[in-house]
């Protein structure tokens, strides 16, 4: 009789934990104000142009982590760029990271023919993506404020209606 309950007791206390630490993990992340600092990283574009964390202080800034065999990274490109758009003026800048499995020859083809007007970087190597939680999904959108802290994370397309209001907000802050 014992022997059943025993795994089962085990896993009702694990899961116990589990919510106990994430709990504690969630208002630790509350005691410091809820921000979470963007990566200090270096990003270098289709241009050999390099932009650093630091030389982004003062604008918003959308890091897209996309791939161009990603069918929903491809799909959202174009609201991407309208977002981009719209929102640079009042200073935001964009930099889509191409992930390191990412032919280079494609990247380059698909920014030409489409025309992106804000920066194209490639991560060869994956340190961008580790940098960034080690992101693996794309497409993966990262929001950061002025100050450099990440303001939310989209895995996946984002509701553009909702990143336009979140957009709006911390430029005007």
């Amino acid at each position: 009789m014992l022997a059943p309950t025993a795994p089962r007791k085990f896993l009702i206390f694990s899961l116990l934990a589990a919510i106990f630490l994430a709990v504690l993990g969630f208002l630790f992340y509350q005691s410091l104000g809820g921000k979470q600092a963007a990566p200090d990283v270096t990003y270098v574009n289709l241009k050999g142009e390099k932009i650093s964390t630091e030389s982004l202080r003062g604008k918003v800034v959308m890091v897209n982590f996309w791939a161009t065999s990603c069918t929903t990274c491809v799909a959202e490109m174009p609201q991407m760029v309208e977002t981009y758009d719209k929102y640079h003026t009042k200073g935001l800048e964009f930099v889509a990271v191409a992930m390191s499995y990412d032919q280079p020859n494609y990247v380059v083809n698909f920014a030409e023919t489409r025309q992106l007007p804000f920066h194209v970087a490639l991560d060869l190597q994956g340190k961008l993506a580790q940098a960034f939680g080690d992101v693996k999904l794309t497409p993966t959108t990262f929001v950061i404020d002025k100050d450099g802290n990440i303001l939310k994370r989209y895995v996946g397309q984002p509701s553009f209606s909702e990143l336009h209001t979140l957009l709006e907000k911390a430029l005007a802050a």
